[in-house]
């Protein structure tokens, strides 16, 4: 794992029986291994999911699932995780794991990790691989999944807009289905931390939805055009989304990621009922035809947005 550091003032952390203390003298628990490493009076960006006393996300299980089954907490929440592609998810068998579009050596953070898919697809990939989730249910079932995959990936106790990373010493910062779930500010704060653990040269990728997709222009209209709220999708304008992204990171690139669906991975088809195999299939010639196609990625429902690092 990258080292941590305090993610009020990036002082090194020391260990001091269950606590993490910096020079300053902020002091951060650890909890059955886990660094909860949260700033107390940063406004959550989810009420309730949140690694407080009593978290209000459903309290996980402490056991690893037998080798042959699927984690209690992963079922639970397969749906927000995964997509509504999944429909029944008591009909899995297998971990959903995507497979990462880039491949490593390097460090990799994930921002939003919850059980820990794509950091564990990171480190199938090659990468130093670690995981946030501002949940400490989520972030013991992401340990869990890795161990019982066997898989060498870490996870902390974080909050994507107080990162506990030092500056440049991440290669690739993450994230699936995660800022489209955030305010505008709470993405901009996001960035600016991106770009400030982030290497020179290094790629911030991230999902987002797009305002122009026909899916999401149905989702929109479904709730009638107003304003998100909570957990609500953000539907984004390319052209905003390269505005702000370039602004905070660098030279940015928006490609098509998914058609009809916001999460369109060809690696989970197994898992899936016919259907949904159907549009999976469909969307990824979508995609292939946006490769051919200029200007028609603008108007793919989920795109990869792809920042260098200045």
């Amino acid at each position: 794992m990258t080292a941590l550091v305090c993610p009020r003032d990036a002082g090194t952390l020391e260990r001091d029986g269950d606590r993490l203390v910096c020079r300053a003298g902020h002091r951060y628990p650890v909890d059955g291994g886990v660094p909860i490493l949260l700033v107390d009076e940063a406004k959550p960006t989810q009420p309730g999911y949140w690694a407080t006393r009593v978290e209000e996300h459903p309290v996980d299980e402490l056991e690893v699932a037998p080798a042959d089954e699927v984690d209690p907490y992963v079922r639970r929440v397969l749906l927000g995780t995964c997509g509504n592609l999944y429909g029944d998810a008591s009909r899995i068998k297998r971990y959903p794991l995507p497979m990462l579009p880039l491949s490593g050596p390097g460090a990799f953070l994930e921002l939003g990790a919850n059980w820990g898919r794509w950091t564990i697809a990171a480190a199938r990939a090659g990468f130093d691989a670690t995981g946030i989730d501002p949940s400490l249910g989520a972030t013991r079932a992401a340990k869990r999944v890795a161990r019982q995959l066997g898989v060498d990936a870490d996870y902390v106790v974080a909050d994507a807009r107080h990162l506990p990373f030092a500056d440049a010493s991440i290669d690739v910062v993450f994230s699936y289905s995660v800022l489209q779930h955030f305010g505008l500010r709470d993405v901009e704060e996001t960035l600016h931390e991106t770009a400030r653990v982030l290497k020179p040269g290094g790629i911030s990728l991230h999902q987002l939805t797009n305002a122009f997709g026909a899916r999401n222009v149905y989702q929109q209209a479904r709730r009638r055009f107003r304003a998100a709220e909570a957990f609500d999708v953000r539907y984004w304008r390319p052209a905003d989304i390269q505005r702000t992204f370039e602004a905070a990171v660098g030279p940015t690139t928006l490609s098509a990621d998914g058609f009809l669906t916001l999460n369109p991975h060809a690696d989970e088809l197994a898992e899936l009922a016919a259907r949904a195999r159907f549009v999976v299939h469909a969307s990824r010639a979508l995609v292939r035809l946006s490769e051919w196609v200029p200007g028609f990625s603008y108007v793919a429902d989920s795109l990869w947005v792809c920042s260098t690092r200045r």
